[in-house]
């Protein structure tokens, strides 16, 4: 009898010692997200030097060891032609960075943030002058999202791999993002091809390995100037694109 009581009672001790383990496991928390405020002045003259910032904070701590931190700039309708500034860290969570702009229209600076694993890219429009550059494009009828541009909200960075060489692995990641957070879930394709060499297209699945980034691997057999085309979809309906082109060497 006083074996079978002894029996019961090591069974419920380590029944409740298993439910406190799994209370210490609930109470983990995930880690924060990153927060980037964006200052960029909502108009500015041409030619006027302009300061751009950001302010990185995650959760109430200053982020001051972000891994890249760049600026994209790019004129209404013509996103393919973009181009990105590396921001100056100060050391305190700000990050900033200064450019002009050459005639009137409107721009999109988007500030591309990657720190602790995360990564997150807020975007805000300047007016350039009269900003009549984009007033023509719209009254011509132009369709941004042909040449580039896409739907409000959604934000694609891709992360080209450097110094790409035939018959060695390449790594390509794209963050994506929707809302000002990462786009999880998302069905992503890399397309790649080179009309000079083949007319064939190769067709490369992505995988998601954190919150909004997407990576996957390719070999180029041969060198050159290949076209990469980025396909986004999801079970929501969105539908998107984005076109590179990249120099592999021998």
């Amino acid at each position: 009898m006083k074996k079978s009581i002894w029996i019961f009672m090591l069974a419920f001790g380590l029944v409740v010692l298993s439910a406190c383990n799994g209370n210490k496991v609930e109470e983990l928390e995930l880690p924060e997200m990153l927060d980037v405020q964006l200052e960029v002045p909502e108009t500015v003259d041409v030619n006027e030097k302009i300061a751009m910032k950001a302010i990185v904070t995650q959760g109430e701590e200053k982020v001051a060891d972000a891994n890249e931190v760049e600026f994209e700039i790019w004129e209404d309708g013509k996103k393919e032609e973009s181009s990105m500034i590396e921001a100056k860290n100060n050391d305190d969570g700000t990050y900033e960075a200064e450019t002009t702009f050459e005639h009137d229209g409107v721009f999109t600076v988007q500030v591309h943030v990657t720190a602790r694993g995360l990564h997150t890219m807020p975007k805000k429009e300047v007016t350039v002058g009269t900003g009549a550059a984009h007033e023509e494009d719209h009254e011509e009828g132009h369709d941004d999202h042909d040449h580039g541009q896409h739907a409000d909200g959604f934000g694609m960075h891709f992360m080209e791999p450097e110094n790409i060489k035939a018959e060695k692995e390449a790594a390509f990641t794209v963050h994506l993002q929707n809302e000002e957070t990462p786009l999880e879930k998302a069905r992503v394709r890399f397309e790649i091809w080179n009309d000079d060499i083949s007319e064939k297209h190769d067709w490369v699945d992505a995988e998601e390995v954190s919150p909004g980034e997407y990576t996957t691997k390719h070999i180029f057999k041969e060198p050159g100037t290949y076209s990469v085309q980025i396909h986004v979809t999801n079970d929501d309906g969105l539908h998107e694109h984005e076109e590179h082109e990249i120099e592999v060497k021998n």
